[in-house]
């Protein structure tokens, strides 16, 4: 395969419309119906859609500081470069480290789901054998590794007929569940005040499920490089993308919980979409609903395996991992070398771990739960460094005060606090998921450091000179004053909508 060291990815092979598909399909809708809505309907009943809803604004927050920060600098690394010019190279890293070792984790904890929908499907009979799951899993894996690795317009498309064939399933039986008979609770709008949580830990447990239900719309951060208009597009999606996952999931919640008791939801969490599709459409509804289980897991393995060949691409391009890693085909523009390593690491890693398990255990509950913590940690960073960027620019408008340093700062905070107080709750496995695979990242970065890559010795990002620097900011101009000037009279988030 042809291939060159360094260099670029494919501009303009990807719309904004494109970007906000990947987000929304990050999220993965009918993957966090079956896997993540349960355990936050068990962890705080009723309480689920406020959980959901407290969430949302400071992941929005974070998506405004990922907005902003790929305005300055759209970088397939996305938080690995932003962080590391803005706050500390050390921090920087790590924040891509976590990414790259988190992706991993969680497509191999989704292999065997992945698997066992595609067996319900078409052999019933062979479900139970987790190892046969992670096989059958791991053959939809690879040919989304051959889809990113073709290259990013080829996988939009893909993920646009999947998106669009989940969000249908899941809002018609959504619908249809709050207008039928359920066994739960009559709604009441007081599920999304405070008023349901059982103490502080139990909020802290939802916002930390919640926040793995949101997590994967910054897939279109490291697409940025990618994106049509460049800096302009970059990120764009994301900011949409969470809106329309909360709108989702907040419907859902709401349903499942009219149609079923928490007990019911926790003594078969596996069967929440089963359940939900029997209940409205008896002997096909249910069956339909695992088709939209398989979709969504088979394009959260396409976002989670772009944005961890990404980044992983961006650290070889810096020479902070080995210089292969970054390099891209020829003809495709495609990062194949850390494509290939991320595929082989996590169908690996889904195999060993299957082989390991009983029949009926799974690693979804612990993964989701490490995963989380690697989330809030990068995230924090991020809106803590788009804030330190956008400083000079905050006091130029109310907009930019709040769009580029109150919310962002809001969100960075909260996400640093659920990461505090969880870690107290959660289990040995969970805790090495998170912390333990984050640690080994101080090997190959100290290893770079003694080695004086230039990442570590980058200039820091200014959001003011950028912007001078960008036409369609009003030409070539550096003076820092007209920048001032120019962000007072066009706010630099809202002209996109």
């Amino acid at each position: 395969m042809k291939s060159g060291t360094g260099g670029g990815l494919r501009a303009d092979a990807l719309s904004t419309y494109d970007t906000v598909v990947m987000a929304v399909a990050g999220c993965g809708p009918a993957y966090t119906v079956a896997g993540t809505i349960p355990a936050l309907i068990a962890a705080v009943g009723v309480a689920s859609p406020a959980a959901l809803l407290y969430c949302a604004i400071p992941v929005i927050g974070i998506a405004l500081a990922y907005r902003q920060l790929g305005r300055v600098d759209p970088n397939a690394g996305a938080a690995y470069s932003w962080v590391a010019r803005s706050l500390h190279p050390f921090l920087g890293f790590l924040c891509g480290w976590s990414l790259v070792v988190a992706c991993p984790v969680f497509m191999a904890s989704s292999t065997v789901p992945a698997g066992n929908a595609t067996l319900s499907l078409v052999a019933p009979s062979l479900l139970g054998d987790p190892v046969l799951a992670a096989v059958v899993g791991s053959g939809w894996f690879l040919l989304m590794a051959g889809v990113v690795a073709y290259g990013a317009r080829i996988g939009a498309r893909a993920l646009t007929v999947i998106t669009a064939a989940q969000l249908v399933l899941l809002i018609g039986f959504a619908v249809a569940a709050l207008l039928s008979d359920g066994s739960g609770t009559a709604f009441s709008a007081s599920w999304f005040g405070f008023s349901h949580f059982e103490g502080q830990d139990a909020f802290v447990t939802g916002a930390l499920i919640a926040t793995f239900a949101y997590w994967g719309w910054d897939v279109t951060s490291n697409l940025g490089e990618e994106t049509r208009r460049g800096s302009r597009g970059s990120g764009f999606g994301g900011v949409i993308g969470v809106g329309m996952a909360f709108l989702l999931f907040a419907l859902v919640a709401v349903a499942v919980n009219v149609l079923m008791t928490p007990d019911a939801v926790s003594n078969s969490p596996e069967g929440l979409l089963i359940a939900l599709g029997q209940q409205v459409w008896p002997g096909v509804g249910g069956t339909l609903l695992v088709l939209a289980l398989l979709l969504s897991t088979v394009a959260m393995l396409e976002t989670a395996l772009i944005q961890a060949s990404r980044t992983l691409f961006a650290m070889g391009r810096d020479r902070t991992l080995l210089p292969v890693l970054g390099r891209i085909h020829a003809k495709r523009h495609t990062p194949w070398v850390a494509t290939a390593v991320i595929a082989v690491a996590s169908g690996t890693l889904a195999i060993v771990e299957a082989a390991r398990l009983e029949p009926g255990e799974s690693l979804l509950s612990d993964a989701v739960s490490g995963v989380g913590l690697q989330v809030t940690f990068y995230y924090s960073l991020a809106g803590l460094g788009a804030v330190v960027v956008h400083r000079k620019l905050l006091r130029t408008s109310v907009s930019n005060f709040f769009l580029m340093g109150l919310w962002p700062l809001v969100g960075a905070l909260f996400m640093l606090w659920i990461l505090i107080e969880s870690v107290a709750s959660l289990s040995p496995s969970a805790l090495t998921i998170g912390f333990g695979t984050l640690a080994l990242g101080l090997l190959p970065m100290f290893a770079a450091w003694l080695r004086q890559r230039p990442y570590f010795e980058r200039g820091r990002l200014d959001a003011a000179r950028a912007r001078a620097m960008d036409d369609s900011f009003g030409g070539a101009e550096s003076d820092e004053t007209h920048v001032v000037n120019l962000a007072r009279s066009r706010d630099e988030l809202l002209t996109d909508f």
